[in-house]
């Protein structure tokens, strides 16, 4: 596992943490999910890997709270396991034995292969207090039907619209209606693929609450994120 800070704009700390999963291949090195989630989800493996994932992430969720720091980690789930009602089963029961601050992001296009089981399985989670993100926002088919009925708390726009986000004339109105309307809709607003210190200071003035992206940090293992959580908590 991996973890990539999400700093929150006006108080300028660590909100949360977004888990992503890596394979260390023997012969091949570090390999990134757009590689191995495709072929986990036809091979049927998709299941154990998301459930190893978020229980690697209570372990180290818990080491971090032994140093004194308290982070929420996503961790992201596909569309194939939002329409399986026993992996829902295990979820919850995996989160209700313990204190663990774990959410949940989720893009639209999963919620579209089937939009009913999926909505019944995202409430299961809100239910237990479970927060969802809605990632990828803009990237997919981006419908209002669906975002109104998402019990979801927080929407991430997709970084192709903040890439270009001080070069481009339509790039910022897409981006600032788009914080308009979630933050209309009680959600907190993360822009994803933050590079540069102007398109943070735009995303600044637009009212962004969150950013991620390597302008923050890059994803780092467990010991490098806790390195760096604690180098920002010394700058305090």
């Amino acid at each position: 596992m991996q973890y990539q800070p999400k700093i929150h704009v006006r108080r300028q700390e660590i909100a949360s943490a977004e888990a992503l999963v890596r394979w260390d291949h023997p012969t091949r090195g570090l390999i990134l999910p757009g590689e191995f989630i495709s072929a986990a989800e036809a091979a049927g493996s998709i299941c154990a890997l998301t459930l190893w994932c978020i229980k690697q992430v209570i372990h180290d969720q818990r080491i971090f709270a032994e140093r004194g720091y308290d982070i929420p980690v996503f961790v992201n789930i596909s569309g194939v396991l939002l329409a399986d009602s026993e992996f829902v089963a295990q979820v919850c029961a995996l989160l209700e034995t313990g204190p663990a601050k774990i959410g949940f992001e989720i893009t639209e296009t999963a919620v579209i292969r089937d939009p009913a089981i999926a909505l019944k399985h995202l409430q299961q989670f809100a239910d237990i207090g479970v927060p969802v993100a809605i990632d990828d926002y803009g990237a997919g088919l981006s419908s209002l039907a669906y975002l109104k009925q998402l019990p979801a708390s927080e929407l991430k726009i997709d970084k192709m619209f903040i890439t270009q986000l001080t070069s481009s004339n339509r790039d910022p109105l897409i981006v600032r209606s788009t914080i308009d309307l979630a933050h209309a809709m009680e959600m907190e607003v993360t822009a994803e693929g933050v590079e540069t210190p102007a398109a943070l200071a735009l995303l600044s003035v637009m009212g962004c609450d969150l950013v991620q992206g390597y302008l923050i940090s890059r994803p780092l293992g467990r010991d490098a994120f806790l390195a760096y959580v604690e180098e920002e908590a010394h700058r305090k």
